[in-house]
């Protein structure tokens, strides 16, 4: 110690200082204020989505008399209840766009906010097991390219040096014949994303309320004046709601009817091991999907439980359907132990695409119906629901996402994108 040069020292002594100190000394990472009795803007969900439009909110528009209301704690619903999966290549113009924006946020995020979200773009990969699968490939892989979003279609044999245990074998009953693959797609730290945004947020002077369920929204004249909590009542000139999948039961406290099913999503994560998997893969025809995540557990998802409901949990028969497919995949995988399971909730229009904009109470905005897809679009969602609710008109890339779709006939089906549940 007493050669030691003196950074060396100062580091010593400065992490003993703080492992005997048990953390009082550490700053907060957000406050935790006392609601006030109104604000310019509420939002209703502490997730990811509703953190990142309270960031964007203050950042973009200036706008900082914003609370964002949580029942719970923040990143405590799907946020931190989703296999973590960033694309963008999905097929339609619409949703290929707002997707693409918000991959390119992701790839500046972690500067943006000073606060490491783990985006690695590793990338993904698609897999393709009969000629209609690789036909739909070739098609969305097209589709991708005119949009100016990074795809390219990949045979068996490249597929198998991606990753070499995978079982490419073609007496396999579901045999790989190829993949699609989006470089620059990849995987980030879920609750990492709701830190970050929350500190972000409170750093500008957005109230961040955690344990504060809304169970109101108070409305005169046609026009929404705040909401009633657990805690209280707020005042909001306007109100945000983005409550992934409990949106319905938020648009009934208003009086309004919203074209959503709420399903449990199952997902499971395996004992840690050394990296075999370095990129993420996913397979329609088998419903399931994987990768591998930094610390070495297997991250495993599932296709959505076909009934409705509300329930965290999972289903024995679905999870024994996703680990069947995997080790069809993955042979080698079969011996791996399982550590925990869980569901999420999500909530899922006709058309595979979210509701992302105005309703028909003036000051009152819904985000919601992300379905499987949710997660990916966090920084993206955020972005264009801060200037929707800002402006009181959508931004250009969450246009063709409104209410009005669904009595227009403009429907933008991305159930083949949105694929399997990720």
């Amino acid at each position: 110690m007493q050669g030691a040069p003196a950074m060396q020292r100062y580091s010593i002594f400065s992490l003993l200082r703080n492992a005997l100190s048990h953390h009082e000394r550490w700053q907060a990472a957000w406050r935790s204020p006392e609601p006030r009795p109104a604000y310019d803007v509420v939002i209703v969900g502490g997730g990811g989505h509703g953190l990142a439009t309270a960031y964007y909110l203050a950042r973009e528009h200036g706008i900082t008399n914003v609370a964002v209301l949580e029942q719970g704690w923040l990143g405590g619903g799907n946020t931190g209840r989703n296999t973590t999966i960033v694309r963008s290549n999905y097929l339609w113009d619409e949703a290929a766009h707002l997707y693409e924006l918000s991959l390119k946020l992701w790839e500046g995020l972690s500067q943006d906010i000073n606060y490491n979200v783990m985006f690695s773009q590793r990338g993904v990969l698609n897999l393709g097991h009969s000629l209609q699968d690789m036909r739909d490939i070739h098609r969305r892989v097209n589709a991708n390219r005119l949009q100016g979003i990074d795809a390219e279609v990949l045979n068996a044999a490249q597929v198998k040096a991606m990753v070499p245990i995978l079982n490419t074998s073609p007496g396999a009953r579901y045999p790989v014949l190829g993949a699609s693959l989006q470089r620059r797609g990849g995987v980030a730290r879920h609750d990492a994303v709701a830190w970050g945004f929350a500190r972000a947020a409170d750093a500008r002077g957005v109230d961040i309320i955690q344990n504060c369920a809304v169970t109101g929204i108070r409305r005169e004249n046609g026009r929404v004046v705040g909401v009633e909590t657990s805690r209280g009542y707020i005042g909001a000139g306007k109100v945000g709601v983005v409550a992934a999948g409990n949106s319905s039961v938020l648009a009934a406290m208003a009086g309004l009817r919203l074209p959503l099913e709420s399903h449990p999503l199952q997902a499971l994560v395996s004992e840690p091991m050394k990296p075999v998997i370095h990129t993420v893969i996913m397979s329609n025809a088998v419903h399931g999907y994987i990768s591998q995540s930094d610390k070495g557990d297997l991250v495993i998802g599932a296709g959505i439980d076909q009934y409705a409901g509300y329930g965290q949990r999972g289903s024995f028969h679905v999870i024994e359907g996703t680990l069947a497919a995997i080790v069809e995949l993955f042979p080698s995988l079969s011996r791996v132990r399982m550590n925990r399971q869980w569901g999420g909730i999500v909530d899922i229009c006709p058309d595979a695409c979210p509701i992302l904009g105005k309703t028909p109470v003036r000051g009152l905005y819904f985000n919601c119906g992300w379905g499987t897809g949710g997660f990916k679009a966090t920084p993206g969602s955020g972005f264009v629901f801060a200037h929707t609710i800002a402006r009181d008109e959508p931004h250009p890339q969450n246009a063709a996402f409104s209410l009005e779709r669904f009595t227009s006939g403009y429907l933008i089906d991305e159930h083949g994108a949105a694929g399997v549940a990720h």
